[in-house]
């Protein structure tokens, strides 16, 4: 008798969980136990799109949701209900969520109101502060309380969900996806002598003789005062150092580009041309920025588990992490926003070659690249709600 295959729904809708999520959702729908299909929603339109080309991802269903300086309250409504009708009519077995996002706890919500079961990949970050990050903190809280199989990317993170009670048997450590993909793409710029010197030509404005670092920044409890701050810390940086050079893909939020344009485009000419304001980049062109950068200033999660299996040091702009592991290791630092305490902390990693050396050790506590094979088997066998 022919076993029926499981049905799987991998849901994402920003471009770090697409990144997180393309390779399994791959390897899901080559795998011959499993009827696996993509929903997006478009929660970041064309970031996702940038990472779907990449990695040759179509999803089956696309909700398009995406309205410029959306709201919180209007985008989850939106999201509900249009995750309720794919749900509907797909009528999947698991529904797949990665991470923190509004995507990622709406669409457990959706599941869970239609009784399916939702497995949660990378569960288990915990900062325990509601408001940072804001909204991810409890995004993920909402999440896990809707989970029935946890995919925990390290021990520390198994821990935080028993310590929440969760079953032991529903919890499974499996490194994080985005070592995954970032080996993926890493060989791929290695091995792709054409797509490298595309690269090089792209980004011919940066000067091989400087030191150059690349910046992210998009945390929406940052906005305001403390990306002005973050802004003037750069220009301090460069201005502090003539052989240092940023380069800054500005996110598109309006909150974000308002700071930037008003402090960094505005710098004096002698300092602007290092101070390169590019519009946010594909996956691809990232990963050979962050291996050409010298070190990363970084609000980002996802940034803080890849700068590791670089070999980057790793400043990042909050106050508090749920990714621990990295400051621990000595690859990350918790710095702030402060604007004396980022041009010191970049200045220190600039002069103190020791200090440079103990922090781009290529040690990376976030798996080993080949979460989405544990993933996979953890889904053939797993039991639902």
């Amino acid at each position: 008798m022919t076993t029926a295959k499981r049905k799987v729904l991998v849901v994402f809708g920003t471009r770090p969980e697409a990144i997180k999520m393309a390779l399994l959702a791959k390897a899901l729908r080559a795998h011959p136990d499993f009827d696996a299909e993509v929903c997006v929603t478009a929660q970041h339109r064309s970031m996702l799109d940038q990472v779907l080309a990449i990695f040759d991802v179509k999803p089956r269903f696309d909700l398009d949701l995406m309205q410029q300086n959306q709201g919180l309250a209007d985008m989850t409504g939106r999201i509900l209900n249009g995750m309720t009708g794919v749900v509907r009519e797909f009528r999947p077995d698991w529904v797949l969520v990665q991470g923190d996002t509004t995507t990622a706890f709406v669409a457990a919500l959706a599941a869970f109101y239609e009784k399916v079961s939702v497995g949660h990949v990378e569960a288990g970050l915990r900062t325990g502060h509601k408001y940072s990050p804001f909204p991810e903190e409890m995004n993920r809280k909402l999440a896990g309380a809707l989970t029935d199989l946890h995919l925990a990317p390290t021990e520390r993170a198994r821990q935080a969900l028993l310590r929440e009670a969760v079953p032991e048997e529903r919890v499974h450590v499996t490194g994080n996806t985005v070592v995954d993909a970032l080996l993926w793409v890493s060989k791929k710029l290695d091995d792709d002598h054409a797509a490298r010197a595309a690269l090089d030509a792209r980004f011919s404005m940066l000067d091989p003789k400087r030191r150059m670092i690349l910046v992210t920044g998009h945390r929406r409890e940052s906005f305001g005062k403390p990306f002005e701050d973050m802004c003037n810390a750069f220009v301090d940086i460069v201005r502090a150092r003539a052989d240092v050079e940023i380069l800054y893909p500005v996110h598109l939020n309006p909150n974000v580009q308002a700071p930037v344009k008003a402090i960094l485009a505005a710098a004096p000419e002698e300092l602007r041309s290092r101070i390169h304001l590019v519009d946010p980049v594909e996956y691809l062109p990232f990963v050979y920025l962050q291996k050409r950068a010298t070190f990363i200033v970084t609000d980002s999660g996802g940034v803080q588990e890849e700068a590791p299996s670089l070999g980057k040091p790793c400043l990042v702009t909050r106050n508090d992490t749920e990714r621990p592991e990295a400051v621990e290791a000595g690859t990350a630092k918790l710095i702030g926003t402060n604007r004396e305490r980022i041009v010191t902390e970049s200045l220190r990693l600039l002069d103190d070659e020791a200090h440079y050396r103990s922090m781009s050790r290529a040690h990376n506590p976030y798996g080993d690249g080949k979460a989405n094979d544990r993933i996979v088997e953890l889904l053939r066998t797993a039991k639902g709600s």
